[in-house]
């Protein structure tokens, strides 16, 4: 029999703190704020003949490079149909019915998702380790990311193997 196993990655280190808005709709959006976000990583895969579903090393290497890149900034979702976003070199202007907040280019990313919520940050993570290399290396069947934004709040998103 083979057994089938999950790997937990939820350490301390694998948090990030960032600035941002939802947006409920073409006219109504948050005030900016933030967050301290933690994320969780379960890795499920079969047992191998060493015991180990495999070196899950890496995909804690990876998550520390992802959590970090996104520490400190003023995140911005790109994709937003309700945002205009203009780079005028040092600032980025962006405008949301009608408002335009003026940010520094070195405190903001602006991210391939269509909304700042837990939901969209999950699934931002998610394509970042599924795309990685080590994915496809190993004999993976699921991934699951979990964002906590508060006591209480959290959001996750899975890879299943297909």
């Amino acid at each position: 029999m083979q057994a089938i196993a999950t790997i937990n990655l939820f350490m301390q280190y694998l948090k990030f703190s960032a600035a941002h808005f939802t947006i409920f709709s073409e006219t109504e959006r948050e005030r900016l704020h933030g967050h301290n976000y933690f994320v969780k990583c379960s890795i499920t895969a079969p047992v191998d003949e060493n015991g180990m579903i495999g070196d899950y090393r890496v995909f804690k290497k990876r998550l520390v490079n992802i959590v970090d890149a996104l520490d400190e900034y003023t995140i911005i979702a790109g994709l937003s149909p309700y945002l205009k976003i203009n780079d005028d070199g040092e600032h980025y202007a962006i405008t949301f019915n009608h408002q335009t907040l003026w940010l520094l280019k070195a405190d903001v990313l602006v991210l391939p998702i269509r909304n700042t919520t837990i939901e969209e940050l999950s699934g931002y993570l998610l394509a970042s380790i599924v795309k990685d290399e080590c994915v496809g290396e190993q004999n993976l069947q699921k991934i699951e990311i979990e964002i906590e934004s508060g006591s209480g709040q959290s959001c996750s998103v899975c890879w299943i193997k297909n």
